[in-house]
């Protein structure tokens, strides 16, 4: 191979251990983290080349810290975001049950059913049945999975 790059990249594979952590203080002048080969191979062979052909540019670094911001912190709850099965507000759901016709109308954060709010459609499938449904199914907006 002519290419000083590509030769150190194909000695990678063949390099005992021990080889790879000391390429590993060499090229990050710390002590190699106590993962696999194969993470140890991946991540100099990364290192290589961003020493021979340059690394990320500014405006790529500074997009991905924007993007990294806007990411919850390690170990917070994730944030949840509304369901896509949510029906529009303002929708009004009609669903016979027992002979009874029930009308229940989407709010922005909630469900009315006869004049009560109510958190969730599961909370008024439960209101009407007794026992616990999946809302959605319930009112018909999606369908509940074959068993198999």
């Amino acid at each position: 191979m002519n290419d000083p790059v590509l030769a150190q990249l194909a000695a990678l594979k063949s390099a005992p251990t021990s080889a790879l952590k000391a390429k590993w203080r060499a090229l990050f002048d710390t002590e190699p983290p106590p993962y696999n080969r194969r993470f140890l191979e991946s991540r100099l062979a990364y290192r290589i080349q961003e020493l021979a052909f340059g690394g990320l540019s500014a405006d790529t670094v500074r997009r991905l810290e924007a993007l990294a911001g806007d990411l919850p912190a390690k170990g917070s709850r994730p944030l949840r975001h509304k369901s896509l099965d949510r029906p529009v507000s303002g929708t009004q759901l009609i669903r016979e049950w027992k002979g009874v016709e029930h009308r229940v109308t989407v709010r922005d954060s909630d469900f009315e059913y006869q004049a009560r709010p109510f958190k969730s459609l599961s909370a008024v499938a439960r209101a009407i049945t007794g026992t616990r449904w999946n809302g959605l199914v319930f009112f018909g907006l999606k369908t509940q999975r074959a068993s198999t």
